[in-house]
């Protein structure tokens, strides 16, 4: 009598059943990563520029000089930390662009020696892309010079 051998592996029907199902629950988690990856970017963003705001606030103590968070274009574009000095702008930090958000606003915002703005509330609201479901982010920054950020529009 011929021993027959017992067959390893996977049928054709197996596999393809395994590629389908696979398939499936990539489709569902694709738009899920999506979202999160968006969320990430805006609160990535928030927290970025509050700890440019926070760190300025304490170059201002540090050197006892105006201190200004500068833009570059827009602040998705990224922004410097600079004073002057003796007429010479010296940058103390520098944030390269954002990716996946835009920003809305472009004014400059400056602290005085005291830690404190000259002026009224400066707001910055921070964009998801389009489509994205994710909601919009608010920076606002008071005369008193700190820095807060929320959920929503500005």
């Amino acid at each position: 009598m011929l021993a027959l051998g017992r067959n390893r592996g996977f049928t054709l029907m197996e596999m393809l059943v395994t590629l389908a199902v696979v398939a499936i629950v990539a489709s569902l988690a694709v738009p899920s990563f999506q979202n999160m990856i968006a969320t990430q970017r805006v609160r990535s963003a928030a927290n970025d520029l509050v700890v440019a705001l926070n760190f300025a606030r304490s170059e201002v103590v540090k050197r006892n000089r105006v201190v200004t968070v500068t833009p570059a274009g827009t602040w998705a574009d990224g922004w410097t930390v600079s004073y002057v000095d003796g007429g010479n702008t010296i940058t103390i930090q520098t944030h390269e662009a954002l990716e996946g958000v835009t920003m809305a606003g472009s004014t400059a915002i400056s602290y005085r020696a005291d830690g404190r703005r000259n002026s009224g509330n400066v707001n910055i609201e921070i964009v998801p892309p389009a489509g994205s479901g994710v909601s919009k982010h608010c920076i606002g920054v008071s005369p008193t010079g700190k820095p807060e950020s929320a959920s929503g529009a500005c």
